[in-house]
């Protein structure tokens, strides 16, 4: 879920690619597939990457180009020219998403970009799909799937500037694209 609202966006200029929370390596492995020449990085917890025959990147072949990390996004982020955070965010309240965003921030090399991949609730009121999981990730905790003004405020906060959004046709998730902004601390 997600990489179709990837399809057409230019990374050619991307050298090192980091899925933050990145699991298996799915998404990872698609966008290697899909350029050659992209390195990537695959953070997530040391339980998840020492699953070796999980890996997606293990069982495609694409451990040369494809580094799997164990961390802590609360801590730290390897360095980066992009970085996505795929259904991540809506796990946090607000300080915590500005502390994963921050670390983001610190670790990103030059210009960087970084993905947001969310279920991104209508401004309004309107139904739809985003509302029905927002209300189940409540049920699980402090989840909180949020409008684009809102993830957009959470992205400003620590030094990011939006650059777009983008929604495949069905809008199940949408993109939120933004650049390191260097005149906002970044």
């Amino acid at each position: 879920m997600g990489l179709e609202a990837f399809l057409g966006y230019d990374i050619s200029g991307i050298r090192t690619f980091c899925d933050v929370a990145g699991g298996y390596g799915h998404l990872m492995c698609a966008l290697r597939l899909a350029n050659p020449g992209l390195r990537g990085i695959v953070l997530d917890l040391p339980e998840v990457v020492e699953d070796v025959h999980e890996l997606w990147a293990t069982k495609l072949g694409l451990q040369p180009r494809c580094q799997y990390v164990a961390g802590d996004t609360f801590e730290a982020v390897p360095k980066a020219d992009a970085y996505s955070l795929k259904m991540i965010l809506h796990a946090w309240k607000g300080k915590e998403c500005a502390t994963i965003l921050s670390n983001i921030c610190k670790a990103a090399s030059g210009l960087a970009r970084n993905f947001v991949f969310q279920h991104v609730v209508p401004e309004h009121n309107l139904p739809h799909f985003s509302k029905l999981f927002d209300i189940h990730t409540m049920c699980c905790g402090a989840h909180q799937d949020r409008t684009e003004a809102q993830y957009t405020s959470l992205l400003e906060r620590v030094g990011w500037a939006p650059a777009s959004s983008h929604y495949p046709a069905n809008r199940q998730i949408g993109i939120m694209t933004s650049v390191l902004c260097i005149d906002c601390g970044g």
